[in-house]
């Protein structure tokens, strides 16, 4: 029977490099502090529980975990405190009372957020709840790396911290991760034991490695090629490169998937803070994605679509065969966007939570779009404000109109009925409904429902259907 497995978080340190008043590990990439992304690791690997470490921040760093959906409820998540820090060993002494002694005991980096799940599970397996397994990879500049000491043989015999390292040593360009899998039990003696006489006068964890070579306990050493995935952050330029390298993956995915990105380099996939998911672009075929692009939380684009140059879609659903012109700007946040198919977007268009579009519906440049439906063949051109509506299809929204839905106190709906035309620069002043097949006229402000078929005009006229085409009295005030 495989032993549970339990997670220790090295969450502690302060990153001075970053030079932020926020911790390290809280510093985002792709829009989720790094924190997030390696609990989120813990979720994917299935842990009883998850033991954060903290020191610098330590109230930030709880409430920046409370709530994201990757985390709440995955595991039991406990947090100890180190203070004062005395290294590694004295980190993970910390978390010693919460870690029961019949667990595989993984041990982490909040820094390092992009190590591949099936890489840790290769390394538990590696342990076997036997074993102390150590994640490795070799680097052509080790400097500031732990190194890896093995025999003649090839076994490890002890891992040398840099600052402690011999010039023999310091050529050795296989470096410890900072990720290592362990016998709890075998954990709590070996922390026990440990002692500071080094040149940092630290308590280092990796001293328990020479510690199983002289009780026998086998160590092994899981070697990995790729260094990206234990590259930890210690300063904005590395953030930034890790930003890059991130997205880079994800673009290769999604191309590999047959999506069409105009340039790779020029895209990204963000997860949500305000909701706490992540990134999650589902695509059709045929989808093209032009250059800046960005997709936050949950976005799905139908087969077909086509997203202009520097377009931001969050927590949005596309149909099929939509065209989304660029700049423009679409966030569901929790209530979502949906889009029917064959729609025609932007540019510069902005729809925004409980947008909802049916087939064929054309929202054209400075048109935004608020907890409102439009049926099938619906269009607003230009230069216009629909919020708190419901609109029929075949409707023409004319250029400058709004529906004035807020009275300061409450938000009121606004009712449009199919084939209804709307005039420039109208107001709707809700709650107002306006009959099937009407015609608002241009410059009105309509504060009174309209039955079906009237031609609406200002200051509250309205005219029948049959008189629609004889001439107009003039108001001569």
């Amino acid at each position: 029977m495989r032993a549970p497995l339990d997670v220790v978080v090295m969450a502690a340190g302060k990153g001075t490099r970053m030079k932020s008043r926020l911790p390290k590990v809280l510093q985002r990439l792709a829009g989720r502090p790094l924190l997030l992304h390696v609990l989120g690791q813990a979720a994917s690997l299935g842990a009883r529980r998850v033991v954060v470490i903290t020191g610098h921040g330590a109230t930030e760093v709880q409430a920046a975990c409370a709530g994201w959906t990757g985390v709440s409820g995955q595991f039991d998540l406990k947090f100890a405190l180190q203070q004062p820090q005395l290294g590694t060993g004295h980190a993970v002494q910390q978390a010693l009372p919460l870690l029961p002694d019949d667990a595989t005991v993984l041990v982490l980096s909040g820094d390092v957020p992009l190590t591949q799940a099936d890489t840790l599970r290769a390394l538990v397996a590696a342990s076997g709840g036997e074993r102390l397994a150590l994640l490795t990879v070799r680097l052509d500049e080790p400097a500031g790396y732990g190194r890896i000491v093995r025999a003649a043989d090839g076994r490890v015999e002890r891992i040398v911290e840099h600052k402690d390292a011999s010039e023999a040593e310091r050529a050795i360009n296989e470096i410890y991760s900072g990720i290592m899998a362990v016998p709890a039990a075998r954990l709590r003696a070996w922390l026990a034991r440990l002692k500071n006489d080094n040149a940092q006068q630290e308590y280092y964890l990796t001293d328990v490695v020479a510690m199983a070579v002289a009780e026998g306990l086998p160590v092994v050493a899981h070697c990995i090629a790729d260094a990206l995935q234990v590259a930890g952050v210690n300063s904005p330029a590395q953030l930034a490169e890790l930003e890059r390298a991130h997205q880079q993956r994800q673009a290769q995915a999604l191309m590999a998937q047959g999506v069409r990105l105009a340039d790779p380099a020029r895209l990204d996939l963000r997860d949500d803070p305000r909701l706490g998911v992540a990134a999650q672009l589902t695509c059709g075929q045929d989808v093209e994605i032009d250059v800046g692009c960005i997709f936050a939380g949950r976005v799905q684009l139908g087969d077909g679509v086509q997203v202009g140059a520097y377009c931001s879609i969050a927590n949005a659903v596309i149909g099929a065969g939509t065209v989304i012109q660029p700049y423009t700007h679409i966030d569901g946040e929790k209530a979502g966007v949906e889009v029917g198919e064959g729609a025609r977007l932007g540019p510069f268009s902005r729809l925004r939570p409980g947008a909802q579009l049916g087939r064929e519906v054309h929202v054209g440049n400075f048109v935004e779009i608020k907890n409102s439906q439009l049926a099938d063949g619906a269009k607003a051109n230009h230069l216009a404000y629909l919020g708190d509506a419901t609109v029929g299809a075949r409707v023409n929204y004319g250029a400058g109109s709004i529906t004035a839905n807020y009275d300061g106190v409450n938000k009121h709906r606004t009712v449009i009925g199919e084939d209804v035309h709307v005039g420039s620069n109208c107001v709707l002043v809700a709650p107002v409904r306006i009959g099937a097949g009407g015609v608002v006229g241009a410059g009105s402000v309509v504060t009174q429902d309209a039955p079906p078929g009237v031609l609406t005009l200002g200051r509250g006229r309205q005219v029948s259907k049959s008189e629609w085409h004889r001439p107009v009295k003039q108001d001569k005030r």
